[in-house]
């Protein structure tokens, strides 16, 4: 029985406790002071509901609004703002592929040292890769040979001039000496020539005939300065001339190519030459500049698009192939426009666009109007505004958002 009279017991000192703890709480004021609190905030965000004055004069909706509320509210007279005709389209960057050039071999051969990659930027004449050339071994051996011969008619023709002098050979003799040294001559000059065909200097070229050693090491260089896109080169590779694909592909990258397809209802204001503005998500704070170079002849069947090319400056090489972009075409003389900050209109429920007016900086009357474009912050507008009224700009949200508490109230 006593064990049965034990959690009784405690259950009755723990409620008692709590009871105990609540009196005391409430008797001190702690709980009232939180209820009090409460009360009072809502009673301060009844009273700001009350304090909303909205009416209806006419059918136009006005809101008044008293000094704490008039501080979050911004007023400004409506003036004229330049508005450029201009159409936009997007599309992406990519290499100019009338300044990219593919890098062959101009002999075949076995492929040794490689200096460029990938994305690597280059200079005109900069060494891309080197092969091991038969063909310029074989033109190499054949002007040591002739270097040789040449030395041999030389010396040759000396010794038969001396013997002469002293009648010891005829003249014929003599002669025929003059002339085989004067055809180991040209047949150096021309072996000199096949040589440097294959890019060897005449320093490279002295050296080979002083050792008597052949370089077969054929240098290939970039023919301009630009940017590697592509590389299928690879240590030990057999090339050969013009079999695809190119060991190297180097874009001048000054310029760059914008590929954008327009709508077709809008190439009537398109034409070559035409100045365009890109901007990108890449540099969302700069402009590049470029002119339309081609206007393709066909149009999309099934998107009724067309294609326009651009060549966009580029003088920095921030540009990148496949950047997404968007250019700007003026298309017409710039209009001035009534103009409003974007803060200052409302778009409603049903699609249409309101901003708020005042005469008095106080009473704010909600005005449907007729916009247009947007440029640098501001919105045209077509309807519904005249110059020098005052509409507010910052706090136009509000105003609404005021109306709709008024009407709820009302």
């Amino acid at each position: 029985m006593a064990n049965r009279k034990i959690p009784v017991t405690l259950a009755a000192i723990v409620v008692i406790a709590l009871l105990c703890f609540v009196v005391g709480a409430y008797s001190t004021g702690w709980l009232r002071t939180g209820a009090n609190a409460v009360s009072t905030d809502a009673k301060a965000d009844a009273a700001d509901s009350r304090a909303v004055k909205t009416s209806v004069v006419g059918g136009i909706p006005s809101v008044e609004l008293n000094d704490k509320q008039l501080a979050t509210v911004k007023v400004e007279k409506v003036e004229e703002f330049s508005f450029p005709i201009e159409k936009s389209a997007v599309g992406s960057i990519d290499f100019n592929e009338d300044m990219t050039v593919q890098v062959f071999t101009p002999y075949q051969g076995r492929i040794i040292d490689l200096y460029a990659k990938v994305g690597d930027e280059v200079k005109k004449g900069q060494i891309l890769f080197t092969i091991d050339s038969p063909d310029l071994l074989a033109a190499d051996s054949n002007l040591i040979a002739a270097a040789g011969v040449l030395d041999l008619t030389t010396r040759t023709l000396d010794r038969l001039k001396m013997l002469y002098e002293t009648r010891a050979v005829a003249q014929k003799d003599l002669e025929q000496a003059v002339s085989d040294q004067q055809t180991a001559e040209g047949a150096l000059r021309t072996a000199r020539d096949a040589v440097r065909i294959f890019g060897k200097t005449d320093a490279e070229i002295d050296s080979i005939v002083k050792d008597r050693k052949a370089d077969p090491r054929l240098v290939v260089e970039s023919p301009i300065a630009g940017r590697i896109t592509a590389r299928s080169a690879a240590p030990g590779l057999f090339v050969q001339p013009g079999n695809a694909p190119a060991p190297y592909s180097v874009a001048d990258i000054s310029t760059m190519w914008m590929l954008a397809n327009v709508a077709e209802s809008d190439v009537s204001s398109f034409h070559v030459g035409q100045e365009v503005k890109v901007s990108l998500i890449s540099y969302p704070d700069k402009i590049f500049n470029g002119r339309i170079s081609t206007i393709t002849s066909m149009v999309d069947p099934n998107t009724h698009r067309m294609l326009i090319r651009s060549d966009i400056d580029d003088p920095k090489h921030e540009l990148r192939s496949g950047m997404f972009a968007t250019f700007v075409i003026r298309t017409g003389e710039p209009v001035r426009s009534l103009a409003v900050p974007l803060s200052g209109l409302v778009r409603e429920g049903d699609g249409t666009m309101t901003a708020w007016v005042t005469t008095d900086r106080r009473r704010f009357s909600q005005r449907t109007l007729t916009v247009g474009d947007r440029k640098d912050g501001y919105r045209q507008i077509l309807d519904g505004l005249k110059p020098g009224e005052l509409v507010a700009t910052d706090g136009a949200v509000f105003l609404s958002n005021m109306l709709a508490i008024g009407q709820a109230g009302g």
